[in-house]
């Protein structure tokens, strides 16, 4: 094959479409074919199976992972780990403050433990909030 541009990784119902197209492709050919490859320094073209694979499967709304939300859509789910960024501070994901139901604007009180550090919400007032306030 001549050296070509770059195409666009397809995903959902076109992947299906176009896998289908070629059913008498091999798979390499059916990746390549549908933008799950990269070229190397060289020019050569490296098919990307495992992502194209996993693209079939989420494409056909199959959800390997389970849903731990329970809304049985997709995407990520928080993982309850956060790490420190090269400028010392802790970022704490939007993930994290949507189950929380928090809002911009929410107060906590830092308590530094020997190994931990744990965050108690603060109400409007400043008072600690207790489980029946939440």
């Amino acid at each position: 094959m001549a050296k070509d541009t770059q195409v666009e990784m397809l995903t959902g119902p076109e992947l299906l479409q176009k896998v289908k197209e070629l059913e008498d492709h091999s798979k390499e050919e059916k990746a390549k074919a549908c933008g799950y490859y990269t070229l190397t320094k060289s020019g050569n073209s490296r098919v990307n199976m495992m992502k194209f694979m996993n693209a079939l499967i989420e494409a056909e709304g199959i959800q390997l992972d389970g849903s731990q939300n329970g809304n049985g859509r997709g995407g990520r789910n928080a993982s309850f780990r956060i790490t420190v960024q090269s400028n010392g501070n802790l970022l704490i994901g939007s993930a994290y403050t949507k189950q929380m139901n928090l809002k911009p604007g929410d107060e906590f009180e830092i308590s530094l433990g020997r190994k931990h550090i744990r965050l108690k919400q603060l109400s409007a007032n400043g008072e600690m909030l207790t489980d029946e306030d939440e």
